[in-house]
């Protein structure tokens, strides 16, 4: 099977299997998506839906969230780990939001790239899921299964966007990628398919004998 069926492949049983895929992420606004992505990085998504409420509960918007003292915040959001950067960086992305942009968040890689504790993909996810622009945010999973399904052979999550963008359509990026996740997540776990399990892995390499050890980003 070539690279290009393959993807379409993969396409294909991703839309039957995930017809709508949902945020994984618990969520109001722009703002509270943003908040929550940043508190995802090396936390499950699960864990950060069960801190949340009671950030938002203190502040759920940039101008309250501003005034409150970055220990406050670090003491609950501190179960999420790195917690005195993640608490700093939300304080002070609010202080931001609210002098530079009237309280909203930009919705544009560039500003929100300026923002403390945002980095590429979580501007990605933000312009995704808060916005509706086409954006590609490769994560671990994603990572890992591109690499599996022979789709990059990108060494960091960087080239995997830029490879993966070329093979899908542009107005399928904001679902696949929540789908890749979600396969990812029930299906082709980084410690059990290995690449020779699940169902895309036996359809597109049946002759595979080997693990597949993909490159950590």
């Amino acid at each position: 099977m070539l690279k290009k069926q393959r993807a379409e492949y993969i396409d294909q049983h991703l839309q039957k299997l995930y017809p709508n895929p949902p945020i994984p992420l618990d969520h109001s606004d722009s703002y509270s998506l943003l908040v929550a992505v940043l508190l995802s990085a090396q936390c499950t998504d699960a864990r950060v839906n069960t801190v949340t409420p009671a950030l938002f509960a203190l502040a759920d918007n940039p101008y309250d969230m501003a005034k409150v003292a970055v220990e406050e915040i670090k003491s609950i959001i501190r179960p999420c780990g790195l917690s005195p950067q993640k608490s700093k960086a939300i304080s002070v992305l609010s202080q931001m939001l609210v002098v530079n942009h009237g309280g909203e968040v930009p919705d544009n890689f560039a500003d929100l790239e300026k923002l403390p504790g945002v980095g590429h993909k979580t501007a990605s996810v933000v312009m995704s899921q808060a916005f509706g622009h086409p954006a590609f945010a490769v994560d671990t999973h994603i990572h890992r299964l591109a690499q599996r399904w022979g789709l990059t052979k990108g060494k960091n999550v960087q080239q995997t966007e830029v490879d993966l963008k070329k093979l899908f359509p542009r107005d399928r990026w904001n679902h696949i990628h929540l789908q890749i996740i979600y396969y990812a997540r029930e299906h082709c776990q980084a410690r059990n398919c290995f690449g020779l399990s699940c169902e895309i892995c036996r359809t597109c390499y049946p002759n595979r004998k080997n693990k597949k050890v993909a490159f950590k980003p």
